[in-house]
């Protein structure tokens, strides 16, 4: 079976255990900083949340935040 090299895009989407893991907060925080980053952006329940978006939020920078999520 040959060795294939792929490149696995980095995500642009985030959950809230990925806050949980970058901010060390709980599940239930990561879950309610979801929330509010969608309504501040204006968007639904459920509605995915972008990197960007969280970052802008955070104050984070986004490089940092993907090369965290690419682990």
């Amino acid at each position: 079976m040959p060795n294939s090299h792929t490149l696995i895009p980095n995500r642009i989407v985030i959950y809230a255990k990925d806050i949980r893991n970058i901010t060390g907060r709980s599940e239930r925080t990561a879950r309610k900083m979801l929330q509010q980053i969608r309504e501040a952006n204006g968007k639904k329940k459920g509605e995915f949340v972008t990197v960007m978006e969280f970052c802008s939020f955070t104050g984070l920078e986004e490089e940092i935040v993907s090369q965290f999520l690419a682990y």
